[in-house]
């Protein structure tokens, strides 16, 4: 609790993090592989389970034709999908990363099936490690810090709006945020805080998980933006808009682009206001890739502080898959896993230049995040976890064989 208070460390974090390493490595040296370990490794630093041809559209039918159009065009978007049957692009990206060995939380792979006598006693020793010691005292520091964050602001709430009512707000913020870290046993390095979000600004970073806001609000104060809710989470959300001026939305107004944006607007240019935190890709993705930026948040205006985010899934998978896990049943995964390790990368500020629009400005800084935390860089929208394809990608599709035919025909008139 008072290392939290005083963002200051005893070194204990770093001692636990070392006997775990030590303990995988054990674990890792006992199992015994039913494949050569070389081939499994290969295996697995693989990205996909089949070989993509990424030629455009236009090389890979020209293969297949020699003259207009012929029936044999169909190969290859039935080629296409087949490979999108198999293993697509965009769902790969909403379930677990694969891990090369066990880290004695879940099998990740099926190679690794066979323990040791040796393995299975670290593991049941492990499990009673995890959810009688430190399940307890995880849930305690989170409820303390939950508990203090809820009373603070409220207190703060209180203040009339000055310097020193600003100043309170982010100690409470700041140190109610470093307890709740501290529950899920989070080993977080940070890079370039010369970088950090100033004020006035908009923070936009990668999306993993809902502690993606622990994450960072550990090492700086930020301006939320998100619907209203009831229950405990409308008690945080009502309490923290006392302190601070945070942007809550009804359901209603959500829908208002307009009204959205004007809102925002008016935050980002206020210079005194904190910076706001915008996850872009709307959902959460498994930390191996990075998918479509919406727009939105790039056409208010001001100064973007690019964020990139990256967890070690060795001690425990921080992706939350919201359509497998409740939020109660992924928080208690995270409570019950080795620990939460993780790197921060501050980019420096960026701002949209003015031959870019919002969605090339979007892609921009989405490419510079990508890069700085070896995540892949995807076009595709994360909302394709819940709903169906857009008809405008099959159009563009559509249109791109068009134009090979109608191109083929023009030419074959002009022989003529």
């Amino acid at each position: 609790m008072l290392p939290s208070v005083f963002g200051m460390s005893l070194g204990i974090s770093e001692i636990y993090m070392r006997i775990l390493v030590k303990m995988l490595e054990v674990s890792s040296a006992q199992i015994v592989c039913p494949l050569p370990c070389t081939s499994v490794i290969a295996t697995q630093s693989n990205t996909g389970i089949i070989e993509r041809d990424e030629s455009p559209m236009e090389a890979e039918i020209a293969g297949l034709r020699r003259g207009d159009f012929e029936l044999s065009d169909v190969f290859y978007f039935s080629k296409k999908g087949f490979e999108a049957i198999v293993e697509d692009e965009v769902t790969q990206r909403f379930s677990s990363e694969e891990l090369i060995s066990w880290n004695l939380l879940t099998r990740t792979n099926h190679n690794f099936q066979y323990l040791s006598l040796r393995v299975t006693l670290i593991w049941v020793l492990g499990v009673f490690v995890r959810y009688c010691i430190l399940l307890p005292l995880r849930v305690t520091l989170a409820t303390i810090g939950i508990s203090w964050l809820v009373v603070g602001a409220t207190l703060v709430g209180q203040l009339p709006n000055s310097r020193v009512k600003d100043w309170f707000s982010e100690k409470v913020h700041l140190v109610c945020c470093r307890i709740c870290a501290r529950a899920l046993s989070s080993a977080i390095q940070y890079h370039n805080k010369e970088n950090r979000p100033k004020k006035g600004g908009i923070c936009v970073a990668n999306h993993t998980s809902p502690i993606d806001i622990i994450i960072l609000a550990n090492d700086g104060c930020y301006a939320m933006v998100g619907q209203i809710h009831g229950g405990l989470m409308g008690v945080i959300q009502r309490a923290m808009a006392r302190a601070c001026p945070h942007v809550w939305f009804e359901r209603s107004e959500m829908r208002d682009r307009h009204l959205v944006t004007k809102r925002l607007r008016e935050h980002v240019f206020d210079k005194e206001k904190l910076p706001i935190l915008i996850f872009p890709e709307g959902t959460c993705i498994n930390n191996t890739s990075v998918m479509m930026f919406k727009k939105g948040s790039f056409e208010i205006g001001g100064t973007i502080y690019p964020v990139a985010i990256k967890y070690d899934p060795q001690f425990g998978d921080a992706f939350w898959n919201s359509s497998k896990y409740t939020m109660v049943k992924y928080l208690l995964r995270m409570m019950t896993s080795w620990a939460i390790k993780c790197n921060v990368w501050y980019l420096p500020p960026m701002t949209r230049q003015e031959d870019e629009d919002a969605v090339q400005f979007a892609n921009r800084v989405k490419s510079a995040i990508a890069k700085q935390g070896g995540l892949i860089e995807l076009p595709w929208d994360g909302g394709l976890k819940r709903d169906k394809v857009k008809d405008s990608f099959k159009q563009e599709q559509q249109k791109n064989y068009s134009k090979i035919i109608a191109g083929e025909n023009n030419v074959f008139q002009k022989d003529n």
